[in-house]
C-alpha cells in the first residue's frame, strides 16, 4: 500500500500543471537548498576549530552541548513558520477500503523525510567525526550522541505538527507558541531554571550510557502516536463540513464611493480582509510592522549602522503592501473564474487593489513619525522608504502577482498558514527589502546620508510619475495569463 500512495503522489505531482509552469522556480528553490547545505557542512567542518580558537581552555563537545537548547526553541520556532505537514489527497481515498490508519502512517512517515530533519545532519555528522578522529573521542559515545539528536530533531519535527493543531483554532495562532518559546528562554536566560543544562547534561548521560537511548525513542513513539490520534481523527469525508454559521456584520463602506469606478472592488477586498480567517491575519501583523524599529533604534549597536534605516523603513511602512500584496489575485482565487467572467476593465480590478496598499504605506509612516525620537536621520529615512514602496515595491509586487498559480482557502487558520505559498513569495523579498537596503547602504558609504536618501526618493518619484504606463503593462501581463491562473486556480493545491 506504501508503494501504492508513493506512485500516485509521484504521478500528481509531474501530471500537475505546476510542474510544467514553476520548473524555473523548482530549480532556484533548489539552488537554496544546496546554499543551505553547504552553509550547514561548513558549521560542521569548522566548528571545533572556531570553538577551540575562541574557548582554548574548555571542551568544544560539552559547548556544543549546551546550547541544544537554544538550538530546539529556534528549530521549533523555524518549523512551525515554515514546514507543513505533508499531505496527500486523501478524500477520494475514504471511500474506499484503505485502512486510514494507512494513510495516517504514511503522511507521517512521509513528514520524517523533510528537509528539516536532515538539514541538521549535515552540521553533526562532520563535527562529530572530527571529534572522533581528530580528538579520540570514544567512537560509541559519538554515535550514540549523534543519534540522540538526529531523535531530537524528530521529535522536533511531530512536536510542530501538535502544536501547530492546537494552535490552529485561535486567531493568532503565533502568539501561544512565541509566549512559550519566550518565557522557556526567559526562565533559561535569567537562571530560574536551567534548561540548557539539563538538556546538555541528558545527552551527554544518554551518550555514555547507551541504555539510557530508550528515554528519547520512547519520546519519539509517544508524539508520534498523538499525531497519529490527532489526524485519524480528522479523516472523515465530513470533517469539514461547517457545523456553525455566524452572521456577518456589514459595516458602512460608502466612503470609498469617493475612488470612482474601482470602489466596488475595494470594499470586495476590505470585505474579505475582516470577514476571512486567512485574509484576516494581514491586519494584525501591521501592529508587528509598525513596531518593528523598537527592536533596533533602542539597541546602541545600531545607532552607527545607518544602512539599517532603510530596511527597517521599507519593512515598517510597507508591511501591509508585502504581506497582503504578495498573493494578489490568490485571494480571489475561490471565485477568480466567475469574477472573470464579468464585464469590467482588469485595469480596475488592479487599480483597487493598488490603491489599498498605497494607502496602507501612507497611514503606517504617519504613525509611524514618533520615530523620529530617535533622531532626525531615521524619519527622513522612513519618508524616502515610504516613497520608494509606492513608486517601485508597489509595482514591482503587482507584476509578481501574474507569477502566482496557488489557491488560497480563505476559511484556513488565519496565522501563518503557508498554503498558496510559492517561490514566487520567498523570491520577491530580494527586490523588495534587499534592494533599496543594497542602494541606500553604498550609497550612504561611498557618498553621504543626503545622497542615498536623494535616490531613493527619486526612485520613488519616477515610479509615481510613470504609474499609469506601468500599470498598463502589468495589466497586459495580467491579461496575457488570466486563463493560466484560472485554470491553476481551479485545481486542489
Amino acid at each position: 500500500m506504501i508503494k501504492h500512495f508513493i506512485s500516485l503522489e509521484w504521478k500528481q505531482y509531474f501530471r500537475s500543471p505546476y510542474w510544467q509552469t514553476s520548473i524555473g522556480l523548482k530549480i532556484v528553490m533548489g539552488i537554496f537548498a544546496i546554499f543551505f547545505i553547504l552553509m550547514f557542512l561548513g558549521i560542521g567542518l569548522g566548528l571545533f576549530s572556531i570553538l577551540k580558537e575562541q574557548f582554548p581552555n574548555k571542551d568544544p563537545f560539552i559547548i556544543v552541548n549546551g546550547v541544544i537548547f537554544y538550538w530546539i526553541l529556534g528549530d521549533i520556532m523555524m518549523r512551525f513558520f515554515l514546514q507543513k505537514l505533508p499531505v496527500m489527497s486523501v478524500k477520494p481515498m475514504l471511500t474506499l477500503p484503505i485502512k486510514r490508519s494507512k494513510i495516517v502512517n504514511y503522511v507521517l512517515g512521509k513528514s520524517a523525510l523533510s528537509f528539516f530533519n536532515f538539514l541538521p545532519l549535515f552540521a553533526i555528522i562532520p563535527f562529530g567525526m572530527i571529534l572522533i578522529f581528530k580528538e579520540g573521542y570514544d567512537v560509541i559515545t559519538i554515535l550514540f550522541w549523534i543519534f540522540v539528536l538526529i531523535n531530537i530533531s524528530l521529535i522536533t519535527n511531530y512536536l510542530n505538527f501538535i502544536v501547530e493543531s492546537l494552535s490552529a483554532k485561535t486567531e493568532l495562532s503565533f502568539l501561544p507558541i512565541i509566549a512559550v518559546a519566550g518565557s522557556l528562554f526567559a526562565l533559561n536566560y535569567f537562571e530560574i531554571i536551567s534548561f540548557s543544562e539539563l538538556l546538555s547534561n541528558g545527552v551527554v548521560g544518554v551518550a555514555k550510557n547507551p541504555i539510557m537511548i530508550f528515554i528519547p525513542i520512547l519520546f519519539l513513539i509517544l508524539v508520534y502516536l498523538y499525531n497519529y490520534k490527532i489526524l485519524k481523527n480528522k479523516l472523515y469525508t465530513d470533517s469539514s463540513v461547517q457545523t456553525k454559521i455566524k452572521e456577518v456584520d456589514a459595516s458602512d463602506l460608502t466612503w470609498t464611493n469617493r475612488f470612482g469606478d474601482i470602489a466596488p472592488f475595494m470594499q470586495l477586498d476590505l470585505k474579505l480582509l475582516w470577514r476571512n480567517k486567512r485574509a484576516k491575519s494581514t491586519l494584525p501583523v501591521l501592529a508587528i510592522g509598525l513596531l518593528y524599529g523598537l527592536f533596533f533604534y533602542p539597541q546602541p549597536i545600531y545607532q552607527d549602522k545607518v544602512f539599517m534605516y532603510a530596511f527597517i523603513g521599507v519593512f515598517s511602512t510597507g508591511i501591509f503592501l508585502i504581506n497582503f500584496g504578495q498573493f494578489i489575485p490568490a485571494w480571489d482565487s475561490s471565485y477568480y473564474k466567475m469574477l472573470m467572467s464579468q464585464n469590467f476593465k482588469y485595469e480596475q480590478y488592479l487599480k483597487s487593489k493598488f490603491t489599498l496598499m498605497v494607502m496602507s504605506v501612507v497611514i503606517l509612516f504617519v504613525l509611524g513619525i514618533p520615530y523620529v525620537y530617535f533622531g532626525w536621520k531615521i524619519l527622513v529615512a522612513h519618508f524616502a522608504a515610504a516613497i520608494y514602496n509606492i513608486g517601485v515595491n508597489s509595482h514591482v509586487i503587482m507584476y509578481g502577482g501574474t507569477f502566482n498559480r496557488k489557491k488560497i482557502n480563505l476559511d484556513e487558520r488565519a496565522a501563518f498558514n503557508f498554503q498558496g505559498t510559492g517561490a514566487v513569495q520567498w523570491l520577491i523579498g530580494i527586490p523588495l527589502l534587499l534592494v533599496p537596503m543594497i542602494i541606500f547602504g553604498l550609497l550612504n558609504w561611498l557618498i553621504n546620508f543626503e545622497v542615498a536618501i536623494a535616490t531613493l526618493i527619486s526612485l520613488g518619484t519616477i515610479g509615481i510619475v510613470l504609474h499609469q504606463k506601468i500599470m498598463t503593462a502589468t495589466t497586459k501581463k495580467y491579461l496575457l495569463v488570466k486563463h493560466k491562473m484560472i485554470e491553476a486556480f481551479s485545481q486542489d493545491n
